[in-house]
């Protein structure tokens, strides 16, 4: 999904904590006739209104997926290793094969390698065999009508009547996954509209049904925000058993050379090749997989802003560019439950550690939070908790 944020094929990062969940939607038909008074102020025109959304009505399914998202939840390893199978790493292969002279149009266009995108593609949609069958204006309506964040998709509702008028989809045509993403990339109908290209020339922005639309309207959106051509985003590595574990955070980029010298290696063990500047990704803490993660990997946060899919996602396209599998580490990793990353989460916003939202999922919020924490106790600070650290506290 994209808000150039999160998104896509029911693995989006929605989540909100409890309190959140609880809060009272206005009566529908008062907040419908108010939201269409601000779409034709908006340019929609009334009688696209009114045929596009007539007799639609919130949906309880779309509901009730919004409050029970848990798939962030996951740890990295169990995640990757489920989503980067055998099979789709296969069935990616055949279609970096089957659709070379694409994907060849399609980085001379835009710069973006055809194993970022098939891997993103894989992830998405299985290759744009599962778009999925909500109803996407409805399921749009019952999200932007929900008191939980409609603030988010009241915009996607006008950016879908957009597409509408402009000739881009037809209503009924609109069936994409359950919080309104679209097509094989399942874009959001604001980023739909700003980057689906119409590159297969059939005079349609088509991003359900055509892959080469689909494909390159994402390479349109990776350009857009800030891909490097010809630079890579992901390396595996193998860190010491000792180091200065706070320098692993996204934001701290560091010559290749410089983490050479503090015992960063490649993955096999051998002195760390590469060039450039990159930030040393630890998604698992210091004892888990190890990744140098250059600027482009900043691109894949945009498209998902949740590290563990982020990460899942370039780790699959550094294996449908020849890469192998990656280690599990220098250690067993524990591994928290939910229910206890909830309790860590609590205890860290009970201490005014900037948590927002008490959701079991340990995103860069919480991992911030465990830096400070662990840096208070004298624990090695490389952000991701452990029983030891829940017990310390």
């Amino acid at each position: 999904m994209h808000y150039l944020k999160v998104v896509f094929l029911g693995v989006s990062l929605l989540s909100g904590s409890l309190a959140q969940a609880e809060c009272t939607s206005p009566n529908f038909s008062d907040w419908l006739q108010e939201l269409k008074t601000e779409a034709i102020a908006a340019g929609i025109k009334p009688n696209v209104w009114d045929s596009t959304l007539a007799g639609l009505t919130p949906d309880p399914a779309v509901i009730k997926r919004d409050r029970s998202q848990q798939v962030f939840a996951q740890d990295f390893m169990s995640f990757a290793n489920k989503k980067v199978s055998g099979n789709r790493l296969a069935l990616g292969k055949a279609k970096l094969k089957n659709q070379a002279a694409l994907f060849k149009r399609i980085e001379e266009s835009y710069g973006v390698p055809a194993p970022v995108l098939t891997a993103l593609w894989g992830l998405e949609t299985d290759f744009g065999a599962v778009t999925g069958d909500f109803s996407t204006l409805r399921s749009l309506v019952t999200l932007a009508h929900d008191c939980r964040r409609p603030e988010q998709f009241r915009p996607e509702l006008l950016g879908a009547l957009q597409l509408v008028q402009k000739g881009d989809l037809k209503p009924a045509k609109m069936r994409g996954a359950w919080a309104g993403e679209i097509g094989q990339l399942q874009f959001m109908a604001s980023s739909y509209d700003r980057y689906a290209v119409d590159f297969d020339g059939d005079g349609h922005r088509e991003l359900i049904h055509s892959s080469a639309d689909a494909l390159a309207s994402g390479a349109n959106m990776l350009k857009s925000s800030g891909w490097r051509s010809g630079e890579p985003w992901l390396q595996e590595v193998k860190v010491p058993v000792k180091m200065d574990w706070s320098q692993a955070r996204p934001g701290n980029k560091l010559a290749v050379e410089e983490w050479a010298s503090q015992g960063v290696r490649d993955a096999d063990g051998s002195p760390l090749s590469g060039n450039g500047s990159a930030a040393l990704l630890l998604p698992m803490g210091r004892n888990g997989p190890a990744f140098l993660a250059y600027p482009n990997f900043d691109v894949f946060l945009q498209w998902n802003d949740s590290t563990v899919y982020s990460a899942t996602a370039a780790y699959f396209a550094t294996r449908l560019a020849g890469a192998g599998a990656m280690r599990k580490g220098n250690a067993p990793v524990p591994v928290l439950s939910v229910e206890q990353t909830k309790q860590l989460q609590s205890k860290l916003q009970v201490q005014g550690l900037g948590i927002s939202k008490v959701d079991g999922i340990i995103g860069e919020e919480t991992r911030q939070a465990v830096r400070q924490v662990q840096q208070k106790l004298g624990l090695p600070v490389d952000g991701y908790p452990d029983p030891e650290l829940l017990a310390r506290l």
